[in-house]
């Protein structure tokens, strides 16, 4: 018993009294060994506890650094991610572009696709890998120009003065015409003859909006000067497939994410799901709606907000469940939230579409409409006053359902203001059938092929 004393002593230290005193109970053989598993497993609890927490710190931060990862990739068209599609184009523009900064050769290209096809992505990617050539980086200057920013020839010479960075040369030089002024700034850049001179590359986005400028003068110095043998040129306008493998491209984690063992598991679900049937229709049905990457984008970055540390990663419910996000009709949304009395004059509205062949109506033919259907149903449930129903007319317009065909003069009326319905009737009907607890005889008026005559 005296070798078991230090033991009591120990196990005891775990109670205590009522008034808060320290007291060691008596222990046998019997409850020892309970005591000492209570006491180990109340131990081991705590610490799980404390591991868990750890971990869900640690899950959460991964995410996170995902999160950030993917997002930067969809809304920024880093130069960093792969090309699809256009590898013989790409190859194309980068050896116009080696031509024209190492061998001063000028040249002019014309990069056409609709919008969000990745003509900025080529360019980006080309440019990147020119200027990581050394004796290329040290020479080559660059000028972007946009053609809603730049909207006219005199706007578009400060920009190149400032981006060449030569306002200092021009001072307060001033020059006859644009030609003599944009031929000084090139002179400017020339270090002796043309192989030594710095070659410049110009980058005009939105290409065709340059075309509306008037005598299209910067088009016209541009092109000539890369036919002559000035300072050498790179003139490159831009103007406005494979889903599946740029779906796990973008997805996928790159190999330097710190946390390896999560990149793994990740990159595996990506993969898993590049081979869910259901997710090739869900990337099917969106090809066939939007074919460019920004629309692509978009449907990611609404499954990668449902990615949380209790669900750790994108499944096909997500994916499903962004598509019909992204497919939703915006106008047909906001019907939903409409009264019965605004839905009941978009009706009245899609009766006189259907009447007059989609003619411009007035407030004064909408509630005479309106009126019909009241008279029609023989109660007070919809019979409103016409200042109110008139408030409900000029809702729709501010919600921008319906619009004006001119604008409002001051001595028009606005009970006969000429509007037009901007729903379809398809938008209207199918509206309709999720506006919740729509009345049956309002939803029976709207499918009536003409209105109450």
């Amino acid at each position: 018993m005296e070798s078991l004393e230090p033991l009591q002593m120990t196990v005891g230290c775990f109670f205590s009294s009522e008034q808060g005193e320290r007291k060691a109970p008596c222990v046998n053989f019997d409850n020892l060994a309970l005591h000492i598993l209570l006491v180990l497993g109340y131990q081991f609890v705590e610490m799980s506890s404390r591991k868990s927490k750890s971990n869900n710190l640690i899950h959460a931060e991964v995410l996170s650094q995902v999160q950030r990862v993917l997002r930067e990739r969809f809304c920024h068209q880093s130069p960093h991610s792969n090309l699809f599609g256009v590898q013989v184009q790409y190859k194309h523009l980068i050896e116009l572009l080696k031509r024209t900064a190492i061998h001063g050769e000028s040249n002019s290209v014309l990069i056409i696709g609709p919008r969000g096809s990745g003509k900025t992505m080529l360019i980006n990617h080309a440019l990147k890998e020119l200027m990581e050539i050394e004796e290329v980086s040290e020479n080559v200057l660059q000028v972007h120009l946009n053609g809603l920013l730049q909207i006219n020839d005199k706007i578009a010479l400060k920009e190149i003065t400032r981006q060449l960075n030569l306002e200092n040369v021009v001072g307060d030089k001033v020059f006859g015409s644009f030609a003599e002024n944009l031929s000084f700034l090139l002179e400017a850049l020339k270090k002796g003859d043309r192989s030594s001179s710095c070659p410049v590359i110009f980058i005009l986005d939105e290409f065709d909006l340059f075309a509306h400028h008037k005598n299209q003068t910067l088009l016209y110095n541009l092109f000539d000067i890369s036919q002559s043998a000035q300072t050498p040129v790179a003139v490159i306008g831009l103007t406005c497939r494979l889903y599946l493998k740029i779906f796990k491209e973008q997805l996928s984690l790159p190999t330097e994410f710190p946390d390896k063992l999560f990149t793994e598991k990740w990159n595996e679900s990506i993969q898993c799901l590049t081979e869910d049937r259901s997710v090739r229709e869900v990337l099917q049905k969106h090809f066939n709606v939007s074919k460019n990457l920004r629309s692509l984008h978009m449907l990611l970055m609404l499954a990668l907000n449902r990615v949380t540390t209790s669900h750790p990663f994108m499944t096909v419910a997500d994916l499903m469940e962004a598509q019909q996000f992204c497919s939703m009709d915006s106008k047909a949304n906001i019907v939903h939230g409409l009264s019965v009395l605004e839905i009941c004059l978009i009706i009245a509205m899609k009766h006189l579409n259907d009447i007059y062949e989609e003619e411009p109506f007035n407030f004064q033919m909408v509630y005479n409409e309106f009126q019909k259907f009241v008279q029609r149903k023989a109660h007070s449930v919809y019979n409103f006053e016409k200042p109110v129903v008139m408030k409900a007319f000029e809702h729709l317009q501010q919600l921008e359902l319906i619009r004006p065909m001119e604008r409002t003069s001051v001595n028009t009326q606005r009970e006969y203001q000429l509007m037009k319905l901007l729903l379809d009737n398809t938008q209207i009907m199918n509206a309709l059938q999720k506006y919740p607890n729509c009345p049956t005889d309002v939803r029976q008026w709207a499918t009536s092929s003409l209105s109450w005559l």
